[in-house]
């Protein structure tokens, strides 16, 4: 057990390498100092860049300034600690949502979502490798049928893992594409169906209005489906993040999100602000482009990497 974690550790200290830099040089230098309100100033500012969110932020000096009062000034590396125990406090809050198992002979449907540009098509190829790596028997389901890019993206993905898919034509009704892999699933007894969905977010009331009915046609298989639904969002975007995910969980519950690009920007600290902000559980840092590229959340690798050197 302990190797395993030793190895989620190392990967997300990877991840995280820009953002965890950034934080740790300037954080000892900020608690290098007697507290006092213009260091309180930079220490905002700096937890702000790395894109912690002002909840979090607010949770933070909160419980700095609770430190400072009850036991006056303390060493830099101290404070670190009192930052990372909070950070996991957060992350350890049970979740807002969750998704279900299917009925009984049906294969579990898992959405994807996001906006073009996040990386949600690798994305899903290397979320499809990850349950493939699991034994899982698996069939995609080419939902963006809007792109061709994202159709032949797939389609290259799909042969390369040597995985199964289903696809339609160019502008084709996307429900009709999960209706379609839905049943085939079914029929030959996948395990797993793994379902893209457009990323269009220029008009709203179209998405709501694509997703709504791709939900009401999964249901007519499986009055359960979808039973998970994943959305991918770039962490280089920094608050618009948290817009993207306040948008999409707004028309379709989201039980899951994986963050892509993790690696590019010391953003990283988004993932504390999202599970703080909505209570959705982050199950994926995406980084790389290659199909194991993919590393399993661990909230306490997490906290332990974004307040290390």
């Amino acid at each position: 057990m302990f190797s395993l974690f030793k190895t989620g550790l190392q990967k997300i200290k990877a991840a995280l390498k820009k953002t965890s830099s950034f934080l740790h040089k300037n954080l000892l230098a900020i608690f290098s100092k007697p507290l006092n309100e213009e260091l309180l100033d930079d220490l905002e500012r700096t937890l702000y860049e790395a894109d912690l969110g002002s909840k979090v932020v607010s949770d933070f000096l909160e419980t700095l300034k609770k430190h400072f009062l009850e036991y006056g000034h303390s060493k830099a590396e101290n404070y670190l600690s009192l930052l990372e125990e909070k950070a996991y406090e957060i992350l350890s809050v049970p979740p807002t949502t969750s998704g279900n198992e299917p009925m009984v002979g049906s294969p579990k449907l898992i959405l994807i979502v996001g906006v073009n540009g996040g990386g949600k098509t690798t994305t899903l190829a290397k979320l499809a490798k990850y349950y493939q790596n699991k034994g899982q028997k698996i069939i995609l389901a080419a939902g963006d049928t809007f792109r061709a890019a994202a159709q032949e993206q797939i389609a290259i993905w799909a042969e390369r893992l040597q995985i199964d898919l289903v696809k339609g034509t160019l502008g084709a009704d996307p429900s009709s594409v999960l209706f379609d892999a839905m049943a085939k699933a079914k029929a030959k007894k996948y395990d797993l169906i793994i379902a893209d969905t457009a990323g269009r977010l220029e008009s709203k009331t179209d998405l709501m209005q694509e997703l709504e009915k791709i939900r009401r046609i999964a249901k007519k298989q499986d009055e359960l489906a979808p039973h998970e639904t994943f959305l991918i969002v770039d962490a280089t975007l920094g608050q618009t993040a948290i817009d993207q995910t306040r948008t999409f969980h707004a028309y379709t519950p989201l039980t899951g999100i994986i963050l892509t690009k993790i690696d590019g920007s010391a953003k990283g600290g988004i993932a504390l602000a999202l599970y703080r902000e909505f209570g959705i559980p982050i199950l994926f840092l995406g980084c790389g482009e290659k199909a194991d590229d993919l590393i399993e959340f661990d909230p306490k690798s997490y906290t332990t990497a974004l307040f290390s050197a």
